[in-house]
């Protein structure tokens, strides 16, 4: 019996199965939903542990925030576990019935998809600092100003929607099992949330020379200039090093955290949307259909806030800029 039979053995034991299909008619379970389901309990208690350690310095946490944090991650899981069945599944099971290899799950397949999934990864996260469009639901990401374990829950519930998933289709097409590479993407994500702190220092110069740690995440979350758009990788640190984004924390230069322009506000709704609703307003004011089309692409920062007729901004932040 598979993880998704045996919790939905559950539902249907405990009679919660009506109530289930009421909800959401469409959705089935799948071993990512589950394995978020699962870890969140984790992440709780490792949050109120940090938590007990740094309540009391307001440039590390912020109570309020940390809830808000929390309720931005509980918005992308309910909009995952409610669209992904019906908007990205789909797709994926339809490369997966034209792939190219049949490919039986063993050591080598799991590791194969293991690298598979990092290396999407590694150009999903990349273009969502560097195209706008994805930008747009990934700033939530980084539009606080404190790292605690609270800011890695700190998700757009627009991300299914936003499309980001389409950098892991190339492997269903090839041959990996959609449910081998949901699998992979979630426990990626779950070693993720582990690296968002500031209690844990350097470790081990090999562990620092292989696998992204809380050192090298501080710096991809830092506005200072030369840590921008940097160390992009998810468990690895070994494409940032090969693709030329990698930049080492500098004990002279801690990290500051957040975007290079504040957000309106901390409402949820201005959270989600407060970038798309820039995006938009670039777009309308643009003089031609080229140029709105070229915003969905083109970096953050490009003519941002002016149309082609008044000429490119004056300002030219890379990706913080909000």
């Amino acid at each position: 019996m598979s993880i998704t039979d045996l919790m939905m053995d559950v539902l249907e034991k405990s009679g919660l199965m009506p109530l289930w299909q009421t909800v959401a008619p469409w959705l089935a379970l799948d071993e990512r939903q589950l394995i978020f389901m699962i870890a969140t309990p984790v992440f709780l208690i490792v949050a109120l542990w940090e938590y007990a350690r740094i309540r009391n310095n307001p440039t590390l946490m912020d109570s309020r925030e940390a809830i808000r944090n929390f309720a931005l991650g509980a918005g992308y899981q309910i909009t995952e576990l409610l669209f992904a069945g019906i908007i990205a599944f789909p797709v994926f099971a339809l490369l997966y019935q034209y792939r190219l290899f049949d490919l039986e799950l063993n050591v080598f397949t799991a590791f194969l998809t293991f690298i598979g999934v990092e290396i999407c990864f590694y150009w999903m996260h990349r273009c969502s600092h560097t195209m706008r469009w994805f930008w747009a639901a990934h700033v939530v990401h980084h539009s606080s100003e404190r790292m605690n374990f609270s800011t890695a829950m700190r998700q757009n519930a627009t991300n299914i929607f936003n499309g980001n998933w389409v950098f892991y289709l190339p492997l269903a097409l090839l041959g990996l099992n959609p449910v081998w590479i949901g699998v992979v993407f979630a426990l990626s994500l779950v070693y993720q949330f582990f690296i968002h702190t500031t209690l844990v220092k350097r470790l081990p110069a090999w562990v620092e020379f292989i696998f992204n740690t809380p050192s090298h995440h501080r710096v991809h979350h830092g506005r200072n200039p030369g840590y921008i758009d940097r160390n992009y990788g998810g468990v690895l640190i070994i494409w940032d090093r090969l693709f030329g984004t990698f930049t080492n924390e500098d004990e002279h230069n801690p990290p500051h955290y957040g975007i290079t322009t504040p957000i309106p506000d901390n409402r949820l709704i201005t959270l989600w949307t407060h970038e798309y609703a820039d995006l938009f307003r670039d777009m309308a004011q643009s003089s031609n259909w080229r140029e709105r089309l070229q915003r969905l692409w083109q970096p953050p920062e490009w003519r941002r806030g002016c149309s082609e007729k008044t000429g490119p901004s004056s300002q030219n932040q890379p990706s913080h800029q909000s």
